[in-house]
């Protein structure tokens, strides 16, 4: 079974065709993300993303905003008319094949959990995604993101990619450490997870021995997991 994995993000849209066990099959493509990003523009990628990836049975999609079976609720990052759109739906008209949508944060963590306990996962990219697991399980749509933190900002104002370009890196990289500092009381998590593009500007020698720098490609590779 070839699962056509589709991960839409705040600056680039990016497509994958891996075999059941999650092995690559094709080479990881990426376009960037159309500005304004309405929906009718990033299906239009998606479509040039469809084209070019060869053969493949089912299709999953990671989405940076809260998505219900199937359909958009929000997409802070995106465009406001992703509000209450069907997204499953319209890449199922465009692909003919049947497809699965969840929250971009919760797919990459699904790509690298270990399925023990409480595990969490954070994505540092555009804006800042968030995913909890417990025993392997997702719990859908928990938009940490936009919670007040710090200084009357959320937490995506804060560790956000625009702030990361405001403040610098090393004032950045004090700020995720703020973050981890603050869940980690909260929630417990046995281990978290960091993803995302930015991910690689984080200053692993000063992690918590708990908390694990993982590759950006599981955003794309945890879509098989969305069919069990």
């Amino acid at each position: 079974m070839k699962t056509l994995c589709i991960d839409v993000g705040g600056s680039g849209i990016k497509a994958i065709v891996v075999d059941g066990k999650g092995k690559a099959l094709t080479e990881r493509a990426r376009i960037e993300t159309p500005r304004p990003a309405t929906p009718a523009a990033c299906l239009e990628v998606i479509g040039q993303l469809v084209a070019a990836q060869g053969k493949f049975d089912r299709v999953s999609i990671g989405f940076p905003g809260v998505v219900i079976d199937g359909t958009t609720h929000s997409a802070p990052n995106l465009h406001p008319d992703w509000t209450g759109y069907n997204l499953a739906g319209e890449v199922e008209r465009l692909t003919g094949k049947p497809v699965r949508a969840a929250n971009d944060a919760g797919v990459q963590g699904l790509g690298v959990i270990e399925g023990k306990g409480v595990e969490a996962v954070i994505t540092l990219g555009t804006g800042m995604g968030f995913g909890l697991y417990v025993d392997g399980r997702y719990v859908p749509n928990i938009e940490l993101a936009h919670h007040p933190f710090r200084k009357n900002k959320t937490y995506e104002e804060r560790v956000g990619n625009a702030a990361m370009e405001k403040v610098g890196k090393k004032a950045w990289n004090k700020r995720v450490l703020e973050v981890i500092a603050q869940l980690q009381p909260i929630l417990n998590f046995r281990v978290l997870y960091l993803g995302g593009g930015n991910s690689k500007h984080v200053h692993a020698e000063d992690l918590p021995a708990n908390v694990r720098i993982v590759d950006n490609v599981a955003g794309l590779l945890g879509g098989i997991r969305l069919w069990g």
